[in-house]
């Protein structure tokens, strides 16, 4: 039941080229910092990223983006990285932008084994372009389909080796409900511990929904916009 691989180098190697990825994360707060490094050495392509943004251009998913190894975003936000947004304007890449909150329920359905939910979000506005839509209690509602990937990449602070994992304040974000969305989900943490060691009722992802962990081994935890007194 030891789910620990050496190294994030061996959890890569698990991803195909064209595989779809869901990364945990918002902005660069509770991202796989360890695992999006090593995907980009090894030259990964075609990859979808399911990810509420794509990071900011040097660091995390935007090294993938500069390095054309992403073909279709799936987010929220193109925000702070001025490739995504050339990439997105030119059309160099397919992306997806999907309302934050419906992005949050659509893949806590893929985990769920929920098919579809009807939502007001996006009713009359180019979200709702070629979906199912329904008048329920005389309001506007359209149906958004679960997200699921073949992969998760997502960043807690503290697991056992059978996979159970806590996460630290609002590094938790996504990682959670994308845990439980993938065919494979991979943890990258900070710190790993004989089962036992974490007190059953802190757990917040069970290991059942984790296929492997690794020890994150260099963390810059860069933050996007510092602001300061004067």
């Amino acid at each position: 039941m030891n789910k620990v691989l050496p190294d994030a180098e061996a959890a890569v190697a698990l991803v195909p080229d064209g595989a779809t990825i869901m990364m945990g994360g918002f902005g660069l707060c509770g991202i796989p910092e360890n695992l999006i490094r090593a995907l980009h050495a090894r030259g990964t392509r075609g990859l979808t990223i399911i990810s509420n943004n794509a990071g900011v251009d040097e660091f995390g998913i935007g090294m993938l983006l500069r390095s054309r190894q992403v073909k279709k975003m799936v987010a929220t936000y193109v925000g702070e990285n001025k490739e995504f947004e050339r990439q997105f304007l030119s059309g160099e890449l397919e992306v997806e932008l999907v309302p934050q909150g419906t992005f949050s329920e659509r893949i806590r359905a893929g985990g769920a084994g929920i098919g579809g939910f009807f939502t007001p979000t996006g009713y009359g506005t180019l979200v709702a372009e070629g979906k199912e839509t329904r008048v329920i209690e005389g309001k506007p509602y359209v149906l958004e389909p679960p997200l699921r990937a073949e992969f998760a990449f997502v960043k807690g602070w503290r697991a056992d080796c059978v996979g159970n994992l806590v996460y630290r304040r609002t590094a938790r974000n996504f990682n959670p409900v994308m845990a439980t969305a993938a065919r494979v989900t991979i943890a990258e943490v900070e710190e790993i511990v004989d089962p036992g060691r974490i007190d059953p009722d802190h757990v917040i992802t069970p290991g059942i929904f984790v296929k492997h962990v690794v020890r994150g081994n260099q963390y810059e935890k860069r933050i996007e916009k510092r602001t300061v007194r004067k």
